[in-house]
């Protein structure tokens, strides 16, 4: 059986004492390598002083090699700080005028992706399957191939792709979009995401830099067929363990942090948010939001707590240091607004708490709050509803703009821009009859559980192994391809066509 080889911006290594970092990349991943084995690579986190000092470490917990490599001080401000998170990021959640463009970044960039594929290349084999993950490593690919390997290698993004009139804001997309066409398979988390990709390479043929054969149809995919090369392009949306998180909230509900919790809130309703510091999270407009809901609902002021965890994230980033400043003064303005003595409307907090806790504190709340402004899937949404006692669940409340919101159509749908709407649906969750609670979470459980982690690992992988014509995917909602005319488009036949930037 071919060896599974994830790669992946960090890796998660379990450490000595048991303890885990549970980023949503390791909630996803982690399951799937532990069942089937093989690795996973990519950077240790850690930051040498100089590219002298960068080291690649290999460890192995149960059944997984872990190898991860360093990165030095200007390769880590470049790619991670400069690249991906100043350019990538805004642009793929919609936030153009955050994005700030340097070229010396996006050399680091493709530096960084080039040199992953040098030190991953060390260790693979003819027969390994290998599954990128993420915004951070869309060129790593190109340079596999570069380097001689004809592995079946898979990407998938995690996060929004915006339609073309927004991608093509990206300086330089023509060089580094092309280059998912050295894929075997592109998976995205919805199908409007797989469709704006299909749609940019449509739109953009004439800018782009090889001839361009024909797109296909096939079922419930496309197929990119070039230079006698093809690439899969299909939806495979994220889910979740549900039955061993409903476990992990029915043991954790009465751990001691959350019967603490439980007292402090002397009978108060809890409403709760989780997400990163991060400002596609929208978490100014959900503060907002609850200050219009207790301005509109007086009933409910001494009697509701809405606790925010909300630890920090990319703190030596600019927009994300104002945005912790923000968010502080929000929660503070409308503490000092509403609170009394003996009641703190909101809990705002930076720290990190366990899955498990969190899992508890989860089943604890009656409004689950997860309102991103834009979101690939958004993990804590489908947790919240795998953790409710399904004889007395909470609601949650979602952001439309979030992947989740495709299979959670029985939450509340709202509009993360529109106050009025979120803090109508605080009070619509807080009040709403028992048995409509029961009907709505049946449902979201019953999807929760249907789509989970292992059916995501096993379609997406499926597909890439050329197991499965992906027939259980939805069709992708497309304009006429065949009438397409001929593109210029970058081949993977040409090693080195197209350079790295200097």
């Amino acid at each position: 059986m071919a060896r599974l080889v994830v790669v992946s911006n960090r890796v998660s290594v379990p450490s000595g004492d048991g303890s885990k970092r549970a980023g949503g990349l390791e909630v996803a991943l982690r399951p799937a390598l532990h069942k089937k084995g093989g690795m996973w690579f990519g950077w240790s986190g850690k930051v040498a002083d100089s590219q002298d000092e960068v080291a690649t470490r290999t460890s192995r917990h149960k059944n997984v090699d872990y190898v991860v490599t360093d990165l030095s001080n200007d390769d880590y401000q470049e790619y991670y700080n400069g690249f991906a998170n100043r350019v990538l990021w805004p642009i793929l959640h919609y936030r153009l005028d955050l994005a700030e463009f340097a070229r010396r970044d996006l050399g680091g960039y493709f530096r960084v992706n080039k040199h992953f594929a040098t030190e991953l290349a060390k260790i693979l084999t003819d027969d390994d399957v290998i599954w990128v993950h993420d915004y951070h490593l869309i060129p790593i690919a190109d340079a596999l191939r570069r380097l001689g390997h004809a592995n079946r290698i898979g990407f998938f993004l995690h996060v929004p792709l915006p339609s073309p009139e927004v991608l093509t804001s990206l300086p330089n997309h023509e060089q580094l979009m092309p280059l998912l066409l050295q894929y075997d398979l592109v998976g995205f988390q919805t199908e409007n995401d797989a469709g704006n990709f299909v749609r940019y390479l449509i739109s953009e043929q004439n800018g782009l830099r090889r001839e361009f054969r024909v797109f296909e149809t096939s079922g419930k995919h496309i197929t990119v067929t070039w230079n006698g090369q093809q690439t899969r392009i299909g939806s495979f949306a994220v889910g979740i363990e549900a039955r061993g998180f409903q476990r992990l909230a029915r043991r954790n509900v009465r751990s001691p942090l959350v019967k603490e919790l439980v007292t402090s809130l002397d009978g108060r309703a809890l409403v709760i948010g989780v997400d990163r510091l991060d400002y596609s999270k929208g978490l100014i407009q959900r503060l907002d939001a609850f200050d219009m809901f207790l301005a509109r609902h007086a009933e409910w002021l001494g009697k509701v707590t809405y606790l925010q965890i909300t630890p920090k994230n990319r703190s030596e980033i600019p927009e994300y240091a104002d945005l912790e400043e923000a968010a502080g003064a929000a929660a503070g303005r409308i503490n000092g607004k509403y609170g009394e003595v003996s009641w703190t409307p909101i809990r705002y907090v930076n720290r990190v708490y366990s899955r498990s806790v969190l899992a508890g504190l989860y089943r604890t709340a009656r409004v689950g709050l997860v309102t991103p402004l834009r979101d690939g899937m958004n993990l804590v949404a489908k947790e919240y509803i795998a953790a409710q006692d399904p004889e007395d669940p909470g609601v949650l409340i979602l952001s439309r703009f979030a992947g989740a919101a495709i299979d959670c159509r029985r939450a509340l749908l709202v509009n993360p821009y529109d106050p009025e709407s979120v803090a109508g649906a605080i009070a619509q969750a807080l009040e709403m009859p028992l048995a409509e609670r029961r009907a709505r979470h049946k449902e979201l459980l019953a999807q929760v559980t249907e789509n989970d982690i292992d059916k995501w690992q096993r379609a997406y992988l499926a597909a890439l192994q050329g197991e499965t014509d992906m027939a259980d995917e939805p069709s992708l909602a497309l304009p006429p391809l065949r009438s397409a005319r001929p593109a210029a488009v970058y081949a993977k036949k040409e090693p080195g066509a197209l350079e790295t930037p200097r």
